[in-house]
């Protein structure tokens, strides 16, 4: 597994870079992502890393483009990848006929349904894989000082990665994100479809998993939502539930949650607060 550079752009004194490599853990399919590195990294200057995980139908070029994380990056000193969403052209019958299923919606989950699980496997190429092939490159990245932040389905991603994973991350947060999917349509949709049964989603739930954190470990989690967001007002998002989970186990002062009013679920809403993200993660990462 080794990076091909597609394209490079300069931005903010660093650069956003294109990668693509051949993915084991997606079954031999390209996988595509984006790389922001400051003008400070370099193999002698390892700079701390954020992932930025995508939402529904986004690429890695979503986040990249339009959520407003380049400026702020460069300013903390550190950088961004942007993996994308799920497989591409894995050929499976079905996976490209709904918007929130199969191609550009894999869930951040490794399928176990057997028509998925060859090339399902976001948990790994998130968790494992890309941080290796990263590492093997040499771009100026330390991989000690890892955050993760992500928007909706993303934000559903970041926050159960860092919840399973105690001590792997420095902190993690989500903008709008789906916060206890084995409640919402979204979540039952995809964790029927990937996995070979639902119960089995009950491990990639947030609001589930907050319950099993080390007590001695801090749970650095922040996320924001909006007041006008469409998905929150249908039960997608379900913040209050994470909230509440956080009350039982006497952590909710840990943990920053903002309701931002009139804000919708749009690149407008995660552009706004992006800087912000970016900055308190920074604090985590330098520590």
């Amino acid at each position: 597994m080794s990076l091909e550079k597609k394209s490079q752009n300069k931005a903010f004194d660093g650069t956003l870079t294109k990668y693509s490599f051949t993915s084991s853990a997606l079954g031999g399919l390209t996988a595509n992502l984006n790389v922001f590195l400051p003008g400070s990294a370099s193999s002698s200057n390892k700079v701390p890393v954020l992932y930025y995980l995508a939402g529904l139908t986004c690429t890695e070029d979503t986040g990249a483009q339009k959520g407003g994380f380049l400026s702020a990056a460069a300013k903390e000193g550190i950088a961004v990848v942007f993996p994308d969403t799920s497989p591409r052209g894995a050929g499976i019958a079905g996976e490209d006929n709904d918007w929130d299923f199969g191609t550009g919606a894999g869930f951040y989950l490794t399928a176990t349904k057997e028509q998925y699980s060859e090339h399902y496997d976001m948990y790994k190429h998130i968790v494992d894989e890309i941080p290796a092939v990263l590492e093997k490159a040499d771009l100026g990245i330390d991989g000690s000082r890892t955050s993760l932040m992500g928007h909706s389905m993303g934000g559903h991603g970041a926050l159960s990665i860092y919840l399973k994973n105690p001590g792997k991350f420095r902190s993690a947060s989500g903008l709008a994100p789906i916060c206890n999917p084995t409640e919402c349509q979204w979540g039952q949709k995809a964790f029927s479809g990937y996995l070979n049964s639902p119960s089995e989603g009950r491990q990639y739930d947030s609001t589930l998993l907050l319950s099993s954190w080390p007590k001695d470990k801090p749970l650095n989690i922040g996320l924001d939502y909006g007041t006008a967001d469409q998905f929150y007002k249908d039960g997608q998002l379900r913040p209050e539930a994470f909230d509440e989970a956080l009350r039982d186990i006497g952590r909710r002062d840990e943990v920053l949650i903002g309701r931002r009013e009139d804000y919708d679920h749009s690149y407008y809403f995660v552009s706004t607060f992006a800087p912000e993200h970016v900055g308190w993660h920074a604090k985590h990462l330098t520590a």
